[in-house]
């Protein structure tokens, strides 16, 4: 199956003549191997100190990094990610409740953004205006305008940015899109995934809060770039449930199903998507507004329709899998995939039984985006990708809100009903 985008198609209408990749800026930030990297972590929570920060150490003596300042709104999570720091390097990191505050150091080399979904966009926009490399959580943004804002930034700064979708980096991953370049599948028309479970996961975050002091929190950095409202504890661990910070599983989860189908089959954008969704099952005192229960389904310009479901009502019946005309890739355990050519509608050479995708050696995703701060190359899930999950996620939220179908329009970079 023949594909013919390139890097820059996103940026089509964007600033002319900027492609991304090594600007003179960037040539000039080549590093040694002595050369020690300084980063700086933003937003200190369940991503940053759970994901990010042992994922980096898994790898800083190798790759001579080190953490030296961290910042969260929260002054508890600050100050457990900054301990851990002087745990593993012998020194203080700097603390702040700013993201200001990380990137104003001029020893910064490059930050990890593990903030809440809201402050995405910002946070890496505000990283690239201060030339600082930067790996960003998905998904990229909630809205269009702030999406093309912080891509933008980082095609002009000519950053090294890693999109926070690891699940491309999977030495399986890998072996996937190999074995779809060979053409043994087919035409594929069709790519599904539903990822259900027993409950919305934002409930394990609030279930497991500390008790929450409203003077331990910088509440208008938590807040910003939203409106004041009353200091509430609750949303600053289970700020995952709420609309205002977060659009729910077809967006935070559904972002790693689009990264990780488009890395295989090498689509980029949607041309329309319809999609629903609601709160049925968990309706209690907390008062979630994302959607415990969604749907989306979005056609392909390579003549594919893809569908992704979540339903927190009953975990059974999880499936992903990618349907061609000789076989089918079956993804429902990300980490043992298999093909096999059940379902063929054509002569197929792909075994009859389910046979395990061959792994092909990959740089983890954390290592992967520190080996490319020193050579400048890029990385495996560039801010491209960051514009391809986000852009069909915001067609299915604007979809689910409206109940109208939406387009995309390429040549403006708008999301409209059609």
């Amino acid at each position: 199956m023949a594909h013919k985008s390139t890097r820059r198609q996103f940026l089509a209408a964007a600033s002319a003549g900027t492609a991304l990749g090594l600007t003179a800026t960037s040539y000039g930030r080549i590093l040694g191997a002595n050369d020690r990297i300084a980063l700086g972590l933003i937003g200190c929570g369940g991503r940053g100190y759970a994901a990010h920060m042992p994922g980096v150490h898994a790898h800083d003596q190798q790759q001579n990094v080190e953490f030296i300042a961290v910042s969260d709104p929260w002054r508890i999570r600050r100050e457990r990610a900054a301990a851990r720091c002087e745990e593993w390097y012998g020194r203080p990191a700097q603390q702040f409740a700013s993201y200001r505050g990380v990137l104003e150091l001029k020893d910064v080399d490059a930050v990890m953004i593990a903030s809440c979904d809201h402050h995405h966009p910002l946070h890496l926009e505000a990283a690239a205006q201060a030339q600082k490399d930067a790996y960003c959580e998905k998904p990229l943004a909630m809205d269009m305008e702030s999406l093309k804002r912080c891509c933008d930034a980082v095609q002009r700064a000519g950053i090294v940015t890693q999109m926070g979708t690891q699940v491309r980096s999977f030495a399986t991953s890998t072996g996937c899109r190999d074995l779809f370049r060979t053409g043994q599948l087919g035409k594929v028309s069709r790519i599904e995934q539903r990822r259900n479970g027993t409950k919305p996961y934002w409930y394990s975050w609030m279930e497991n809060a500390e008790p929450i002091r409203e003077a331990d929190v910088d509440w208008t950095e938590f807040l910003t770039p939203l409106p004041m409202r009353p200091f509430d504890g609750k949303l600053l661990t289970g700020w995952y449930g709420y609309r205002e910070f977060s659009d729910g599983p077809l967006s935070n989860l559904g972002c790693h199903f689009i990264d990780l189908f488009n890395y295989i089959v090498g689509t980029t954008l949607p041309v329309s998507c319809v999609a629903q969704g609601g709160t049925f099952t968990w309706k209690d005192e907390y008062g979630f507004t994302c959607p415990d229960h969604a749907e989306a389904t979005w056609v392909y310009p390579e003549g594919i329709i893809v569908s992704y479901t979540t339903n927190f009502g009953n975990g059974d019946g999880n499936v992903m899998k990618i349907y061609g005309e000789q076989g089918v890739i079956d993804l429902t355990s990300w980490s043992k995939p298999t093909y096999s050519s059940r379902g063929a509608i054509k002569p197929s050479e792909l075994p009859a039984e389910a046979t395990p995708v061959p792994a092909v050696e990959t740089p983890d995703h954390f290592l992967d985006w520190l080996q490319c701060l020193r050579t400048r190359g890029t990385t495996n899930s560039p801010i491209e990708a960051g514009y391809y999950h986000c852009v069909p996620a915001l067609m299915a939220m604007r979809a689910l809100d409206t109940g109208r179908r939406q387009v995309y329009d390429a040549a403006t970079r708008e999301i409209r009903e059609g």
